[in-house]
């Protein structure tokens, strides 16, 4: 696997002999899976402690749900969920903290209070200005494939041609934030599972991976807790399971398992401890040598 040297201010990571893990906390009411769980400035503070010490490489802090169906919530309550979780975490670990978020103004303030990496569901097409941020800022972008918008990306997903379609999309998203002022070498890429896929898609996306290793970016995959996996475990008169059953997390670490073996850097996931051992033995057999 080609190796990504990722390196702007403080920071530094090696992304491809080691799998990068990024820790999820979800500062919101509504997340599809742990909605509300860490909502207060605390809890959400004490999960980005406990995924640091896990053994997380990025945390990824987000105020407004991406679920399906979702509705978008303003920058100024975005602000309000996430600022004073970023202060606090930012004067404690020394990881860097990702900002999940799709508006100019929230990415501006996240920065301004510690945040080093913007993650943009949307790869900046919902607001134009959050290049701008990323350009003076300096700072690496996460640049995501979403059919639509959270709120029409499942009613009815179709493609011609999947891969070839979402690797066209993510060029063409790599080739405007370098238009923008964002060097290529900060640059990320995430096909997007579940966002505007059915179950499918999913595994064919997961399956073929390596095909976009052509865009010459490390690629970020966010299986974590996700309705696909939930729906080939589910019983089937069962209309959905809990997030948050131990079968869906051991859902999820095949999925980063069979991510990572086809070409995923990174991987973003809401249980860090139990990817870590996974990505030990994962790693561990895509670097070992031919005798």
């Amino acid at each position: 696997m080609k190796t990504y040297n990722l390196a702007w201010g403080k920071h530094r990571l090696v992304l491809g002999k080691r799998t990068c893990i990024m820790g999820i906390v979800n500062v919101t009411p509504d997340s599809f899976s742990d909605g509300g769980e860490f909502f207060t400035r605390d809890d959400a503070v004490a999960q980005g402690q406990k995924l640091f010490e896990d053994g997380a490489d990025i945390l990824d802090i987000g105020g407004e749900s991406t679920r399906p169906f979702s509705d978008a919530v303003s920058a100024e309550e975005e602000i309000r969920r996430v600022i004073p979780v970023i202060e606090n975490l930012a004067g404690r670990i020394s990881i860097p903290i990702s900002i999940d978020t799709t508006k100019a103004g929230v990415a501006r303030r996240a920065i301004q209070a510690g945040a080093s990496i913007i993650n943009d569901v949307s790869a900046l097409r919902l607001d134009h200005g959050i290049a701008d941020v990323a350009a003076e800022y300096d700072v690496p972008v996460i640049l995501m494939h979403m059919l639509g918008t959270s709120k029409t990306m499942q009613t009815n997903p179709v493609y011609d041609d999947l891969i070839k379609e979402i690797k066209e999309f993510l060029k063409n998203a790599v080739d405007y934030a370098e238009s923008k002022g964002i060097p290529k070498s900060k640059i990320i890429i995430d096909p997007g599972i579940g966002f505007g896929k059915t179950v499918e898609h999913n595994l064919l996306l997961i399956k073929h991976l390596h095909e976009f290793k052509t865009l010459d970016v490390p690629i970020l995959i966010g299986p974590s807790r996700k309705a696909f996996i939930r729906n080939i475990l589910k019983d089937k008169i069962v209309k959905d399971i809990n997030p948050d059953l131990p079968l869906v997390e051991t859902g999820t670490q095949a999925s980063v398992a069979a991510a990572v073996l086809n070409g995923a850097h990174m991987v973003r996931v809401h249980n860090v401890a139990n990817t870590r051992a996974t990505l030990k033995i994962i790693d561990a057999i895509n670097n070992v040598q031919n005798s």
